[in-house]
């Protein structure tokens, strides 16, 4: 199964509580924050919910 890295380049403040706790799912906390996670359909999908606060590359 392939990786994902996910970066938080955005701030969550002022955003919509469901996208906060999306970017808390993913366990981004801070702007520069990275994360890997396995490409599932599941974390696809939450990428693509907070797609404007974060950037992603294959890892």
């Amino acid at each position: 199964m392939s990786k994902i890295k996910v970066k938080q380049v955005k701030s969550a403040i002022k955003r919509p509580q469901n996208q906060k706790k999306t970017l808390e799912a993913l366990g981004l906390r801070k702007i520069g924050h990275v994360v890997e996670h396995d490409a599932t359909p599941n974390i696809l999908g939450m990428i693509n919910k907070v797609k404007h606060l974060v950037s992603t590359e294959e890892a």
